[in-house]
């Protein structure tokens, strides 16, 4: 089969990979129909990934079509639609039951298994054909009402912005600023006001992404020196209830904890890889703010994101930008990562 293959920092190359085989009752595989690049795949094509080995298929967003399936592998048959979530767990221990994939206790501490195309454990999803652990838990079955490229933003995007919207207990009227504004930003504007938030301020330096903002009810506002005088008079002496932080950057984690009232909620779901990050403890302890921090589980938050795609309360659609063949797969990396012709989020196609 043909995949996207990390080969060195910015090196993504249109490869043949081998076909996945099952080998354990539980498991299935998935004929891939689309397939999408996360903002944290950069973080591998840049050289800064989660695993020290290279020749592994990257990515862990995919749409498609059952194919084969063990005999433990759940209720999903053949043939039925499903989306592939980000996050995987062994499906037996406690936390992977409650649907707290994030905390499985059997996989604690092991990150190449955690998630689809990050190292050589668990092969990635921009490929053409997909091996699901433990299919029973980590294959959700899309209704017909959600669209291919929703559904592509429901495997990780959509559902941590909502995660970390729901840790910053967003409640109506309140106002909230969302740094970042790439898919997971763009989805977080969405949930924050599905939560109902009064106001929601977007903050990123590429005038395209604030467009978008924008389009979705969002003020925008370039990043820089003057963004916090800027926020002040939008939301007055009332401040900033909560803070989005989808970038994850020291600079934005601070700058989080800066923007955010006394008593505010600062909840942070970029990924940061500092080992020593600047915290400005004092701020956060002299404005009594609560912080949170973490990764998703996809799987919990699915049933609720579903059903809003469904009745259209959130478009995870929208986010779409580029629609291109997986064969250009390392041009999409570029072009992603450059920020130009008003990039968003790129799916990819991997029969073309």
């Amino acid at each position: 089969m043909k995949a996207l293959v990390y080969r060195g920092p910015r090196d993504i190359a249109f490869a043949d990979a081998p076909e996945p085989s099952i080998t354990e009752p539980h498991q299935a595989i998935v004929d891939v129909v689309t397939a999408g690049i996360c903002g944290s795949d950069l973080h591998i094509w840049n050289g800064h990934g989660f695993s020290d080995t290279i020749g592994y298929t990257v990515g862990h967003e995919a749409l498609g079509i059952i194919s084969r399936a063990g005999r433990d592998s759940g209720d999903l048959a053949v043939g039925t639609r499903v989306l592939i979530p980000a996050s995987v767990g062994c499906a037996t221990c406690d936390e992977c039951s409650a649907g707290r994939v994030s905390a499985c206790l059997t996989k604690s501490g092991h990150w190449s298994e955690s998630c689809y195309g990050i190292g050589p454990k668990l092969q990635g999803a921009q490929a053409q054909q997909v091996l699901v652990p433990h299919a029973a838990r980590n294959l959700v079955a899309v209704p017909d009402d959600v669209s291919d490229e929703a559904a592509i933003v429901l495997t990780d995007n959509a559902p941590t912005a909502w995660y970390g919207c729901r840790r910053a207990r967003i409640a109506p009227g309140d106002n909230v600023v969302v740094i970042g504004l790439g898919p997971v930003g763009l989805m977080s504007v969405q949930c924050a006001f599905a939560m109902g938030a009064a106001n929601v301020i977007g903050i990123d330096p590429v005038e395209s992404r604030r467009s978008r903002a924008q389009a979705m009810g969002a003020t925008a506002l370039a990043a820089g020196e003057h963004v916090r005088d800027e926020v002040r008079l939008i939301v007055g002496r009332t401040g900033l209830d909560a803070v989005i932080d989808a970038v994850g950057s020291d600079e934005t984690i601070v700058l989080a904890v800066k923007l955010v009232r006394v008593r505010g909620r600062v909840s942070v779901i970029g990924v940061n890889q500092s080992p020593a990050l600047p915290f400005p403890m004092q701020y956060a302890q002299v404005k009594e703010l609560e912080f949170a921090i973490g990764l998703c589980s996809v799987q919990a938050e699915l049933p609720v994101l579903l059903r809003l795609t469904s009745s259209g309360r959130i478009r995870p659609g929208d986010v779409v930008s580029h629609r291109m063949p997986m064969s250009q797969g390392p041009e999409a990396y570029t072009l992603y990562a450059s920020r130009d012709q008003d990039v968003s989020k790129i799916v990819l196609d991997p029969n073309r």
